[in-house]
């Protein structure tokens, strides 16, 4: 017996965040102490194949959308030892010991693998069912935000059958709710795929159809100039919040362009914001973590109103990037937990709270 623990990185997936996935899988895998670890890579190909074993991260990036990569991020195509087919992550509870899920966006941090894993009685890092199914979803996360008392934008949803009905009826109730610009997005999506920025009714029209590709569902939210404000989140039932964090875009705002491909956007870690913001901020980050049951990892969204000095809460991230330019590695690195020892926490805060689960609350008497 080796003496060390089994840890299952999942990556790939086929949502439209495949490649961002595949970058940071890689960094967790080549991060992950050796010494501690054996790393098992499985990938879930775009059609929905399951590959493990050495070479599936290879297999994956060799059939990767090259474009899609992010900036300066070079991944070897080289093959580095066996490859299963069909791998069975349902019957894998005896070979591994925890899931290090590393999926973005749907059918990955929606609450579906999640719910693989909870009948597989696998231990995983990150949120639960319910969480990651609320954190993936813009229209259920705000409602949940709403009824914790939050603050949120002005928003609409308008739903891809509305569009087929009559647009310019459903473009009619944005415009009477909001005021240009607007911002809108397929619910169901992440890393900005999907998300265009409308100045008027034309460019909401097209909004709403790109948006639409993607999602059945859509929020439209109000624009506001907005300073990007984030904070990472950390832990099971008493979490921690990082220092925050402002995003400068490389473009108008932090589209998938100016978060991957640009690579010329900038960090500014901490954040200048007073320190009573400060403290705001990751007080709002805590208490958004909790409104949707967070558990082992988020990331909280914030928009500073540059012109009124409003804070408001935007979305949270219940599986970030963790590609060498992620906010949230790096704003923990800031706080003073370096890289490699977060991914051991996220390990142990995800068979903590797996045995959570599998011990009931006591019976009375």
């Amino acid at each position: 017996m080796s003496g060390k623990m089994t840890v299952a990185v999942l990556f790939g997936g086929q949502s439209g965040e495949h490649e961002v996935s595949l970058v940071s899988s890689h960094a967790i895998m080549t991060t992950l102490d050796p010494a501690r670890y054996e790393v098992l890579p499985v990938g879930i190909t775009r059609e929905g194949r399951w590959l493990a074993g050495a070479g599936a991260h290879a297999a994956l990036v060799a059939a990767a959308d090259r474009a899609r990569l992010p900036a300066g991020v070079t991944l070897s195509t080289e093959v580095a030892g066996p490859l299963i087919e069909d791998f069975d992550l349902l019957h894998a509870a005896g070979q591994v010991d925890v899931v290090f899920p590393v999926l973005h966006g749907p059918m990955g941090e929606d609450g579906t693998v999640q719910g693989l894993l909870e009948l597989a009685g696998l231990p995983y890092v990150g949120c639960g069912v319910a969480a990651s199914a609320v954190g993936m979803d813009k229209a259920l996360m705000k409602a949940a935000f709403a009824a914790a008392g939050l603050p949120l934008l002005p928003w609409r949803l308008v739903r891809r059958v509305d569009l087929l009905a009559d647009g310019e009826a459903a473009c009619a109730r944005v415009e009477a709710a909001l005021r240009y610009p607007v911002f809108v997005k397929p619910a169901n999506m992440g890393s900005s795929v999907g998300v265009s920025k409308a100045q008027d009714r034309n460019g909401l029209r097209a909004a709403l159809a790109e948006a639409a590709r993607y999602d059945r569902r859509i929020v439209v939210e109000q624009g506001i100039p907005a300073r990007e404000i984030e904070v990472s989140v950390l832990g099971n039932d008493a979490p921690e919040a990082s220092v925050p964090g402002e995003i400068v875009p490389s473009g108008e705002w932090y589209d998938y362009t100016a978060k991957y491909l640009a690579g010329a956007s900038r960090l500014l870690i901490p954040a200048p914001l007073e320190a009573a913001l400060t403290e705001r901020a990751r007080a709002m980050a805590l208490e958004a973590f909790l409104a949707i049951d967070g558990a082992g990892l988020s990331r909280v969204d914030f928009l500073l109103d540059r012109e009124t000095g409003a804070l408001w809460l935007n979305e949270v991230n219940t599986m970030p990037g963790f590609t060498p330019i992620s906010m949230y590695p790096q704003l923990w690195a800031a706080s003073g937990l370096a890289y490699p020892d977060l991914l051991d926490r996220l390990i142990q805060l995800a068979l903590e709270r797996h045995q959570q689960r599998r011990n009931a609350w006591p019976a009375p008497g």
